[in-house]
């Protein structure tokens, strides 16, 4: 099958749907497909570049970190994208890549699909803060309800997700199909060492977080979590793995509840073995995410033998089981950090606990998730082409 992925972000800039995109790649080109990718160029390579069509891009004023596509000279590739004789579009991203991919779609006459990563209702008004929260909320509704309706197929990644945008009205035939996780995310990292590098104490208690650092992720949250373990466990170390536009208020929160000795921002870390290594350093890895559409991270902790304190929120709730590498905490400071305290002093339940998630892990096989989304183009795929003399 010949396939087209077009996204406003990839590698090398980091996040989920970048490894998404990484995930379902390699297991594609592993099965024999031929893959091509339409993404911003950041005048950085990936590892990989081959078949990336880096297209011309700017910077957005509201987050720098990510880049926007300049859709006319995406378009002076048209000749080149039809000799290639792809099969379907398959659309990250609903913003220039949206867009680009219903002009490439009517231009090469095939179908797309497209897989709707992020819950932007809940947080739009965190980067256009002037607007009141209820206007950005109905926009983002409205924009999705617009957007989803235009496609030929719709992936969602959790059935939470799912739930949420049927009740904005879409009626696009959707599937759910998370991303799964690669053989090497189980092969375990190096903990010992990466304490070492960063001075950390080997019998120090440290709770972990990896991720954007972004507003809605609910860091703020963690931090008054770990305010709180603190009066139980005062050495106890809170890591934050990655960077984003929240970094500034959380060192601020950070130097407000006076933990600055037990925080430690460690920015973005190589996905092949830094990350592995941080993974294992940790003792507990904590989340209170709202908005996740999957929480891939939390797969990966698993992966990596990491038990977890967690909320169970949107997406999350269908990564997440009670008691399978996870104890579910509420939204409620006390009782979140009363489980991490309990866990942080029971290494024998921890050790349960994360081998319990490790097996739990193994479900989320990327290569027969993989196997779900090319069956799902080639439906796709069998629909349009049966619809298409009549639409003529």
């Amino acid at each position: 099958m010949n396939i087209l992925l077009i996204s406003d972000v990839y590698f090398p800039r980091i996040n989920g749907v970048s490894t998404s995109i990484d995930t379902f790649r390699r297991e594609f080109l592993a099965k024999g497909h031929k893959v091509w990718l339409i993404a911003p160029d950041y005048f950085i390579p990936s590892e990989d570049e081959n078949h990336i069509l880096r297209i011309s891009s700017h910077y957005l004023i509201m987050d720098p970190e990510d880049r926007i596509m300049r859709y006319g000279h995406a378009l002076r590739h048209l000749d080149e994208l039809r000799r290639e004789n792809f099969e379907i579009i398959h659309i990250q991203t609903p913003f220039v890549a949206h867009y680009l991919g219903l002009r490439l779609s009517k231009e090469l006459g095939i179908p797309r699909v497209e897989t709707y990563h992020t819950h932007f209702e809940e947080y739009f008004y965190h980067y256009i803060p002037l607007l009141p929260r209820p206007l950005m909320r109905y926009a983002a509704r409205w924009f999705a309800h617009h957007q989803c309706n235009q496609l030929q197929g719709l992936v969602v990644p959790s059935r939470p997700m799912l739930d949420v945008l049927r009740h904005y009205g879409i009626t696009t035939h959707a599937e759910v199909i998370p991303t799964g996780l690669e053989p090497d995310r189980f092969e375990f990292g190096d903990g010992a060492s990466f304490r070492a590098k960063h001075d950390i104490a080997p019998t120090r208690p440290v709770m972990l977080f990896v991720g954007r650092v972004a507003h809605e992720k609910n860091i703020g949250f963690l931090l008054k979590v770990t305010e709180r373990v603190r009066q139980d466990i005062p050495n106890v170390l809170f890591i934050i793995a990655g960077e984003g536009p929240a970094q500034e208020s959380l060192r601020n929160e950070t130097l407000r509840l006076g933990l600055e000795g037990n925080v430690l921002f460690i920015g973005y870390l190589d996905r092949h073995k830094e990350l592995r290594d941080c993974y294992r350093c940790a003792d507990l890895f904590v989340f209170s995410s709202r908005t996740e559409t999957q929480g891939l991270v939390l797969l990966e902790a698993m992966a990596q033998g990491i038990p977890l304190v967690s909320t169970a929120e949107l997406g999350a709730r269908s990564v997440l089981c009670e008691g399978f590498g996870v104890h579910i905490a509420s939204e409620e400071v006390d009782e979140f950090a009363g489980k991490a305290i309990a866990l942080l002093r029971n290494p024998e339940e921890r050790q349960r606990l994360a081998a319990a998630g490790h097996t739990y892990a193994r479900q989320w096989s990327a290569a027969s998730l993989a196997y779900r989304m090319l069956d799902f183009y080639q439906k796709t795929i069998a629909e349009f082409s049966h619809h298409a003399p009549a639409s003529a």
